[in-house]
C-alpha cells in the first residue's frame, strides 16, 4: 500500500492530486458496497430503511472527518443489529434514537478522557464469538424471509420453525432470494474485470432486474418515508436501570468494535497509524448526530474498511466522500430502492451472517487455548441474547486468564540417595493449594526433602500450606531444605516481613557462576543433609560417615558445607540437564584444546571460554608455566599432559592462559623472597626464570601497564615458546596441525585478550601467527615495547 498523505485535510496541490487519484475512486467503491449493507442492516434491526442510509452518511462524513484512522469506514454495523432490534421492540424507534444519542455522548466522554486503549483489554475471542453469534441469529431470522415467511422472536424458535418453512410451497420470492445468494457465492470466482462491481450490488441488481423482466410477484422495499419523514428522538419510557444498561451496552459494543477495526485496518496500509482516542471521540460525535437525525448506531466496520484499503485509499477523504455519495443517493436516487425485492435483501443478510462466522478466527484462537471462550460466547448470544452471551464469554475468559496466571507446577521426585527433590514453580495462590498439598503429603514421612521454590507470588493461604507441611514433616523426623530461586516469598512470610504487593519480575535462576560468598542466601546445612563420605579406618576396614560427625576423625570447616551444598545443587538442577551429554562422553573424551592455565581460584576456564564438558583438556599449575624440555628441576607432569594431548587426544590447539595479578609472577618480581619459606614453590618458580629474563631485557614502561601486568603477559608469550621445545609440538606446528594460542584474562575488567604471538621455532626459524588476532596497540606494547622484537 502507499503511504499516507502529509495531512488528511491537506489543501496543497499535491494533496488534492492524491485525493483525486486515490481517495475519490476508493470512495466510489466503498459507496457501492455500503448502500446495500446499510439497507440490509436496517431491515435486520427492525428500523426504518432510511435509518440505515442516515447512519451510513453520518458515519462517513462525521466519523470520516473527525476520526483518528486513515482508512477506516464507519456506518451501521451488523454486530449491533440484535441490540437495536431489541431496543426498537422494547422502547420504540424514536426512543432508540435517543439511546443512540446518549451512547454517543458516553463515547465522547471516554475519548476525551483517553481511555480508548482500555477497550483493547477485551478478549478477541469474546468479540469474534459475539459477532459470530450475531451472524447466526441474523442468518436464521432472515432465512425465513427468503423462504417467504416471517422471522420468529428468537433464534431457537427460528431454528425450530425452519423445517416447516422449508416444506411450505414457495414461489418467485424464494427464487429471488436464491438467485441473490447464488450471485454472491460465485462472484468472487469471476474474472477480475467483472469483479470491479461489488458483489452485494451485483447480486441485488441481478435479482431486481430479473424480477422486473420476469414479472415476479415479490415484496418491494418501501422507502416512501425517507429523510423527509424525520421526527425528533423521544425519551425512552421505562426503568432507568434498563435505559442506562442499554446506553452502556450500545456505547461499549460500538466502541470496542470500532477500535478493534482500527487496529485491524492498520495492518492493511502503510500510512499513518490510528489515534484510538481520537477515533473513539469521532465515533461518539457521529452517534450523537446519527441519533439526533434518526439513524442507526454507528461503528467502524471491517468489511467496508477493508474494501476502502484495498481500493487504494490514502486518507480520511475516502470515507468522507463515501458518506457524501450515500447522502446524494438518498436524496436523489432513493426511488430506485423500490425495485429491490425484500427477499433479495434478506438473502444478502443471510450471506453476511454466514460470513460473520469466520473459521479463520477459530484457527487463530486454537493455538492460545481460547476456543472455549469463542463457542461459549457464540452459544450464549444465539440461545440467551447478546448481553448475556457477552457476559458469559467475558466471565469464561477471566476464569481462564486467572487459571493461567495462577497455575502452579508441583513436581516431587525421589532421588537415588533416598532424598526427595520437590520443585514448585509459578504463582502460588489459594487456587493451587489443593494440588500443592496433595503432592507434598504424598512424600513419605521421615525423609530428607530439598524444596526449590521458583515462584513469583505467594499468598497467605499458600504460605500456610507450605509452612504447616514443613513443620509436620520435620516433627515426623524428616528434614526440609528450602531454596528460593526467584524471590524470598517464603522467608519473608516466615519472618513476618511485609510481602510484595504484586508479582515480582522473573530473574535468571542460574547461579552456578557466583562464588558461594555472593549467593543471596547461604543456607545452614545440617549434618543429616550432608553427603555421606566413604572412608577407610586405620585397620583397613571401610566405613561411611559425614564430615564433622566424629566418625571420620575430622571436623568440617565452613567450606565443607558450602562444597557439599554445591554438590547437592548440581544433583538437583544441573545433573538432569547435562546427564545426556555426559552419558555420551562416558566412554571416550575428544577435546579440541589443551588448556594450560594458572591454579588461581579466580580463573574458571569453562566460564571465560563458554565451554562445556569434553571441550577442554585442562592443565593447571602455579603461574601457568610450561617447563622447557630438559630444564632443571625436572618436571614430568606438564610434559606428560602435552604428550597425551598431542599423541593420544590429537588436539588441534594448545592454549596458555595467564591472568592479571598473578601471585607467581609477583614472587618472581620479588626475587623469590615470598617463596623463601616454601621450598617446593621456590623450585617450581625456577621454570619462570626465562620469563623474568625476557621482562628485564625489554625496554620501556609498558605504555601505562604496571610491571606485574607486563610480566604476566610476557610470561604467556614465553610459555608458548617453551612449548616449541617439545619435539612433537614443534613438528605439528610446522605441519599446520596444531595452533598455539596465548590468552590473557584481565580479572578486574572480566575481559579475555588474545595475545599476538609470532614465536621463534626450536631451531630459531620464525614461526607463524597463532590466530591472526592482534591486541590493541597499547596491549601489544605492554608485551613487546616499541622497537624490540621477540628473541
Amino acid at each position: 500500500m502507499g503511504t499516507d498523505t502529509k495531512s488528511d485535510s491537506s489543501t496543497t496541490p499535491s494533496g488534492f492530486t492524491s485525493v483525486l487519484r486515490h481517495d475519490l475512486p476508493a470512495s466510489l467503491v466503498v459507496f457501492l458496497v455500503a448502500v446495500p449493507l446499510c439497507l440490509g442492516i436496517a431491515v435486520a434491526s427492525g428500523a426504518p430503511l432510511a435509518a440505515g442510509l442516515v447512519a451510513g452518511a453520518v458515519g462517513g462524513v462525521v466519523a470520516g472527518l473527525l476520526g483518528g484512522s486513515a482508512v477506516q469506514v464507519s456506518g451501521p454495523a451488523a454486530g449491533l443489529a440484535l441490540v437495536v432490534a431489541d431496543l426498537v421492540t422494547r422502547y420504540g424507534w424514536r426512543a432508540t434514537c435517543m439511546i443512540t444519542l446518549m451512547a454517543g455522548g458516553l463515547q465522547l466522554l471516554l475519548g476525551v478522557f483517553r481511555v480508548a486503549r482500555a477497550a483493547l483489554a477485551v478478549s478477541p475471542a469474546v468479540v469474534h464469538g459475539m459477532l459470530a453469534g450475531v451472524g447466526v441469529v441474523i442468518a436464521l431470522s432472515q432465512l425465513h424471509v427468503v423462504l417467504g415467511g416471517a422471522p420468529q422472536s428468537s433464534a431457537v424458535e427460528n431454528l425450530a420453525e425452519l423445517p416447516r418453512q422449508i416444506a411450505d410451497h414457495h414461489g418467485p420470492p424464494v427464487l429471488a432470494g436464491l438467485l441473490t445468494i447464488a450471485v454472491l457465492a460465485v462472484w468472487t470466482r469471476l474474472p477480475r474485470r467483472l469483479r470491479v462491481v461489488p458483489a452485494p450490488l451485483a447480486a441485488l441488481a441481478t435479482a431486481s432486474v430479473t424480477a422486473v423482466v420476469l414479472g415476479w410477484d415479490v415484496t418491494r422495499i418501501d422507502l416512501s418515508v425517507g429523510l423527509s419523514g424525520w421526527s425528533a428522538p423521544a425519551w425512552p419510557l421505562g426503568d432507568w436501570h434498563g435505559i442506562a444498561t442499554a446506553v452502556l451496552l450500545v456505547a461499549l459494543l460500538a466502541g470496542v468494535e470500532s477500535l478493534l477495526c482500527s487496529v485491524a485496518v492498520d495492518k492493511l496500509h502503510d500510512g499513518r497509524r490510528a489515534d484510538l482516542d481520537k477515533e473513539l471521540t469521532a465515533q461518539g460525535v457521529a452517534n450523537m448526530v446519527s441519533g439526533a437525525l434518526g439513524g442507526l448506531p454507528v461503528a467502524g466496520v471491517i468489511v467496508r474498511s477493508t474494501a476502502n484499503a484495498r481500493a487504494g485509499a490514502r486518507s480520511r477523504w475516502s470515507a468522507t466522500l463515501h458518506g457524501v455519495w450515500i447522502l446524494l443517493f438518498a436524496l436523489g436516487l432513493g426511488w430506485s430502492v423500490a425495485f429491490i425485492p425484500m427477499e433479495a435483501l434478506a438473502a444478502l443478510l443471510v450471506f453476511i451472517g454466514v460470513q460473520m462466522v469466520n473459521v479463520g478466527h477459530v484457527r487463530n484462537l486454537r493455538g492460545h487455548g481460547e476456543v472455549p471462550v469463542y463457542f461459549v460466547t457464540l452459544s450464549g448470544v444465539v440461545l440467551l441474547g447478546l448481553a448475556e452471551g457477552v457476559l458469559l464469554g467475558l466471565g469464561l475468559a477471566a476464569l481462564l486468564a486467572l487459571r493461567r496466571l495462577t497455575w502452579v507446577t508441583v513436581r516431587a521426585v525421589p532421588e537415588a540417595d533416598g532424598r526427595w527433590h520437590v520443585l514448585i514453580g509459578g504463582s502460588l495462590t489459594f487456587l493451587g493449594v489443593p494440588r500443592l498439598t496433595s503432592e507434598l503429603c504424598a512424600i513419605p514421612a521421615g525423609t530428607a526433602v530439598d524444596l526449590d521454590l521458583n515462584i513469583d507470588f505467594m499468598d497467605n493461604a499458600a504460605f500456610e500450606a507450605v509452612h504447616t507441611w514443613r513443620q509436620n514433616h520435620e516433627r515426623g523426623g524428616g528434614t526440609v531444605d528450602i531454596d528460593e530461586i526467584h524471590d524470598e516469598w517464603y522467608a519473608m512470610a516466615a519472618s513476618g516481613a511485609r510481602m510484595f504487593p504484586a508479582k515480582t519480575p522473573p530473574v535468571a535462576p542460574d547461579r552456578w557462576w557466583l562464588p558461594w560468598s555472593h549467593r543471596r542466601r547461604r543456607r545452614p546445612v545440617s549434618a543429616g543433609s550432608l553427603i555421606p563420605v566413604r572412608h577407610v579406618s586405620g585397620d583397613g576396614a571401610p566405613g561411611w560417615g559425614v564430615p564433622g560427625d566424629g566418625a571420620t576423625g575430622d571436623s568440617a570447616g565452613p567450606a565443607v558445607p558450602d562444597l557439599l551444598a554445591g554438590a547437592r545443587e548440581f544433583h538437583r538442577r544441573t545433573a538432569p540437564l547435562v546427564r545426556p551429554v555426559l552419558h555420551g562422553l562416558a566412554r571416550k573424551q575428544e577435546p579440541s584444546h589443551l588448556f594450560i592455565t594458572c591454579a588461581d581460584s579466580r580463573i574458571v576456564p569453562n566460564l571465560i571460554t563458554a565451554s562445556g564438558p569434553g571441550d577442554l583438556f585442562t592443565v593447571r599449575n602455579i603461574g601457568n608455566l610450561v617447563p622447557r624440555r630438559g630444564a632443571a628441576p625436572a618436571d614430568h607432569s606438564v610434559a606428560a599432559s602435552i604428550e597425551y594431548a598431542t599423541g593420544v587426544l590429537d588436539v588441534r590447539t594448545i592454549t596458555v592462559c595467564g591472568h592479571s595479578g598473578c601471585g607467581a609472577m609477583a614472587a618472581l618480581l620479588d626475587g623469590g623472597g615470598k617463596a623463601a619459606e616454601l621450598p617446593g614453590l621456590g623450585h617450581w618458580l625456577r621454570h619462570g626464570a626465562p620469563s623474568l629474563a625476557r621482562f628485564v631485557s625489554a625496554d620501556g614502561d609498558g605504555a601505562g601497564s604496571g610491571p606485574l601486568d607486563r610480566l604476566c603477559r610476557i610470561n604467556v608469550i614465553q610459555q608458548l615458546e617453551n612449548l616449541r621445545t617439545h619435539p612433537e609440538v614443534d613438528r605439528r606446528v610446522r605441519a599446520g596441525r596444531l595452533e598455539l594460542v596465548g590468552l590473557y584474562f584481565d580479572i578486574g575488567a572480566a575481559r579475555v585478550h588474545v595475545l599476538d604471538h609470532s614465536p621463534a621455532s626450536a631451531d630459531g626459524a620464525p614461526g607463524r601467527s597463532a590466530l591472526g588476532v592482534r591486541l590493541a596497540p597499547e596491549v601489544k606494547q605492554a608485551v613487546l615495547p616499541p622497537g624490540r622484537h621477540e628473541q
